[in-house]
């Protein structure tokens, strides 16, 4: 399993940021909350699913290619048709150039955020961060806003990612898988699978046991938002950890071999498959990431031997798989870096990198009452910036929101009572839904 650490030092483990609870794996970290409000806007779609490209990814060497520009700008890479008449992406995303007509492409996207934690913090969100707020991500929105079974995780990331709760509270929080699939193996997750001899019985009279532990806590109720979210973490993951459609939905290996074979064995693309039998099964949100894009030196290497052969195969193979299985039309997707980088190759190192830059940028949405095959926006001759008045993430963010039926201009109180609008700033793109 890779771990891929930025220039600023962070790095994306894999793995549940809080200790264990209980026998056979079951982590604090794992916390739901049933939903008790929202309902669905007809013809929206019902579930997401977000792949974040940590690092930032060079718009140039992917999705808003510069043939005609000095070689100093264009990189090393030549162009590929796709199978829409006039649009052209990188040569080296031959599979996501054969399924252009399922997604639609946001170029010159705009922001001034340079820095990989704030960036990724305005892309996981949607709102610019403020330091006297943690905005909730998208993940943790749409669980607060749509209800799901007991037995079944609202909101799953694969293996972790920026998607946090904020100021919706704990309980809204994603659980993270810790760990990827593999091909033709079952995927067993801590708090679901019931491994080392574990039975259902030990973990009935766990279950007791906390009830009881409970009672210790009674005169705390109402008053901690902490105690509260774990009070009803511990019911959510008691009815998972007995529910043989939770412990399924997370078991690659009954897929049709026919379905699977279009999914390669890197581990992101089996990630891309299990987030396809999750949204199957009733999660209602998807996180994934890939990580390695920083790429400061060594640039064209990286890309074409790593970081695009897994784009290509995973995100290529999600909407073809999505749309085979009816699935496309009521899922919406959302494809972003936290930034792109720079339009001039940097000259520091004997292998050239390009380095951050907000300025420009692309993002990609599909599914629900997005319609593929269409290219918004567009960057100057360069890749420096929008040739016009291009695009916020804000306005991705509200188009996202307003793709799952989910008002970006609702508002959410904090535990203080403070009113605090979802998408601060963003108004959603309407060419996207024409």
């Amino acid at each position: 399993m890779s771990n891929y650490r930025n220039c600023d030092g962070t790095r994306r483990r894999d793995f549940l940021r809080m200790g264990g609870l209980a026998t056979g794996g079951l982590t604090l970290a794992n916390y739901y909350k049933m939903a008790n409000a929202g309902m669905v806007k007809e013809g929206a779609a019902t579930s997401g699913i977000f792949i974040d490209l940590n690092g930032g990814p060079s718009h140039i060497d992917t999705f808003d290619p510069k043939p005609d520009a000095a070689p100093e700008i264009r990189g090393d890479f030549g162009t590929v048709a796709t199978n829409v008449a006039g649009v052209r992406i990188s040569d080296r995303l031959p599979k996501l150039a054969a399924c252009f007509d399922k997604y639609t492409l946001i170029r010159g996207v705009s922001h001034t955020l340079a820095a990989h934690r704030l960036g990724s913090e305005y892309v996981n969100t949607g709102s610019r961060p403020i330091a006297s707020l943690e905005y909730p991500g998208y993940g943790a929105v749409v669980t607060k806003e749509r209800p799901v079974d007991p037995d079944i995780p609202p909101f799953v990331a694969i293996p972790n990612g920026g998607q946090r709760a904020g100021f919706l509270g704990i309980e809204y929080g994603p659980m993270n898988t810790a760990a990827q699939p593999q091909p033709n193996r079952p995927f067993n997750v801590r708090g679901i699978s019931l491994g080392a001899g574990v039975t259902v019985d030990q973990i009935d009279r766990r279950q007791n046991l906390l009830t009881q532990l409970d009672k210790t806590f009674d005169s705390l109720n109402g008053k901690d938002q902490l105690l509260a979210g774990l009070d009803r973490f511990s019911q959510k993951a008691f009815s998972m950890i007995t529910s043989e459609r939770a412990r399924l939905a997370f078991d690659i290996s009954k897929e049709s071999p026919k379905f699977a074979e279009q999914f390669g064995s890197d581990p992101f693309e089996q990630s891309c498959l299990l987030a396809i039998r999750l949204i199957e099964s009733g999660v209602r949100f998807v996180s994934l990431s890939l990580g390695g894009w920083d790429n400061h030196t060594d640039i064209f290497n990286a890309l074409s031997t790593k970081q695009l052969p897994k784009l290509d195969g995973g995100l290529s193979s999600l909407l073809n798989g999505l749309d085979q299985k009816g699935l496309l039309s009521s899922t919406a997707v959302m494809v972003t870096g936290e930034f792109g980088r720079t339009p001039k190759i940097n000259t520091r190192a004997t292998l050239g990198g390009r380095d951050h830059y907000p300025r420009c940028m692309f993002m990609i949405l599909a599914g629900g009452k997005i319609g593929g095959g269409r290219v918004l926006g567009e960057s100057d001759a360069t890749g420096s910036g929008p040739l016009n008045d291009g695009y916020k993430p804000d306005d991705v963010a509200a188009s996202f929101y307003h793709n799952l039926g989910i008002d970006p201009k609702q508002e959410f109180q904090t535990e203080t009572g403070r009113p605090i609008t979802l998408v601060r700033d963003g108004e959603v793109i309407p060419e996207l839904f024409r």
